[in-house]
């Protein structure tokens, strides 16, 4: 088929699926997986074929992103329930001073966000921005915004959150390169943005504590505990996986390709060994020795499964549209049109990734789309594993920017913070576009030298 048709068809398949999700309702997993089928059929698949290639895209990306993110989710909710989200916390703020609380916020915010979702995280310390702003008589946005902007950043940049899990799953990179790179980009943007902005937007717009929200945030802080666990093993088990999974990728570079080290770094820094030695630590450090019984443990491993399986159907249905896309022969259309545009490959993702993320509003369903549509482009072009880690955190930052009406942090972030929505969007959207702005400057960057 000519490259017009199949571009045609790849634009026309994305409007279509933006129609689906936004004016039809139609849930996201369903509407991948339809719009896959059809292109598929459009793009001369044989229909014999067409199962196959679903099942192989969907299966593909399943066995891998299910343990990662499946894992991390437990860990995030056995740190958040037994209290040791809150030591964390209640202890930077302390080290940090009163003077200095948005750099400490910030900092919660980037470490705690690692394993937990960004509206647990919210809600979780939203109520220590409450304390601050009463204290000091300053506006909740000059310590809300540098809590939001932590808490983003990890979301958004920094496996094993499910974002950049999914689009390191759905083009093929190493999650050591997706962890330094996220960390080099994530944290000067959550400075530019959450203190530098953060401090600006405090002065411009006065806002004082929603009173209506105290007593559901103090309500939902509530946990049965026995002890508190210390800042040391809280901060450890969130520290763990990322380290063993930089040694992992450390090792590649100084040891010899199948040597003894080489091999045993490799188990022990995959992130399935990493998450499961973390694991384990929490449920004993945070669990059984603060007087958790074993069913008690297992009910919040259990329990912290529920969110996630949305998410790690919709990224399995991101793989089916890649897998498709490149049956079709799109991957070989798109590689032709990002050279002749002469776009580097980290700033074409990023483009990409805004586009469907101001479109549509979820950042999840922005990055499992557009690393669909960018994987054809990694798997035929062989960059580097260094290259494809800052492409995912370009893709990370086109589906963090622009945040708006459409999108349920937005609403989230409001109604906590006690705004309206004309003050949402100079005070979050902007946060947002600052932060994804600055994250793909860098590793735009970083991009040059590789």
């Amino acid at each position: 088929m000519s490259a017009t048709f199949l571009i045609a068809l790849t634009v026309i398949s994305i409007l279509v699926l933006l129609v689906l999700i936004i004016y039809y309702r139609m849930q996201a997993f369903i509407a991948l997986l339809v719009i896959s089928m059809l292109v598929a059929i459009a793009g001369g698949i044989p229909i014999d074929e067409i199962i196959t290639t679903i099942q192989e895209g969907m299966g593909g990306i399943l066995g891998y992103i299910a343990i990662v993110i499946g894992i991390g989710t437990m860990i995030g909710e056995i740190l958040r329930v037994s209290g040791g989200a809150g030591q964390i916390a209640g202890t930077l703020i302390k080290s940090f001073g009163e003077k200095k609380a948005p750099w400490a916020l910030t900092l919660i915010g980037l470490i705690v966000a690692i394993p937990v979702f960004f509206e647990v995280a919210l809600i979780l310390f939203i109520p220590l921005v409450y304390d601050l702003t009463r204290r000091t008589g300053k506006s909740i946005l000059t310590y809300g915004i540098p809590l939001a902007a932590g808490i983003a950043v990890a979301h958004s940049f920094i496996p094993p959150t499910p974002g950049p899990v999914a689009v390191a799953a759905l083009i093929g990179a190493d999650l050591g390169w997706v962890i330094l790179f996220g960390l080099i980009a994530g944290i000067p943007a959550a400075i530019v943005g959450g203190i530098f902005y953060g401090r600006y937007i405090g002065e411009k717009i006065k806002v004082s504590v929603p009173e209506h929200m105290i007593p559901k945030t103090e309500e939902d802080m509530v946990t049965d505990i026995k002890k508190i666990p210390g800042f040391g093993i809280s901060i450890t088990i969130i520290i763990v996986p990322l380290v063993l999974i930089l040694m992992n990728t450390a090792s590649q570079v100084i040891f010899t390709e199948g040597s003894q080290m080489y091999n045993w770094m490799g188990f022990i820094g995959h992130p399935f060994t990493a998450l499961t030695i973390a694991s384990l630590l929490a449920f004993y450090f945070l669990g059984t020795r603060l007087g958790f019984t074993r069913n008690q443990v297992q009910e919040v491993a259990t329990r912290s499964m529920q969110p996630v399986g949305m998410i790690i159907l919709l990224t399995g249905a991101g793989g089916v549209f890649g897998r498709v896309l490149v049956a079709a022969g799109v991957g070989d259309v798109l590689v032709n049109v990002m050279a002749s545009s002469n776009l580097p490959v980290v700033l074409f993702a990023f483009l990409v990734a805004t586009v469907i993320r101001v479109a549509q509003g979820s950042a999840t369903v922005a990055m499992v789309t557009s690393a669909g549509l960018i994987a054809p482009i990694i798997e035929i072009a062989g960059y580097s594993p260094p290259m494809i880690g800052c492409v995912v955190i370009a893709i990370a930052c086109g589906a963090t920017v622009f945040s708006h009406v459409n999108d349920s942090g937005f609403w989230l972030v409001k109604e906590f913070m006690g705004l309206t929505e004309k003050q949402t969007l100079m005070s979050w959207t902007v946060l947002e576009t600052i932060i994804g702005v600055t994250g793909v400057l860098i590793v735009l960057l970083i991009s040059m030298f590789l």
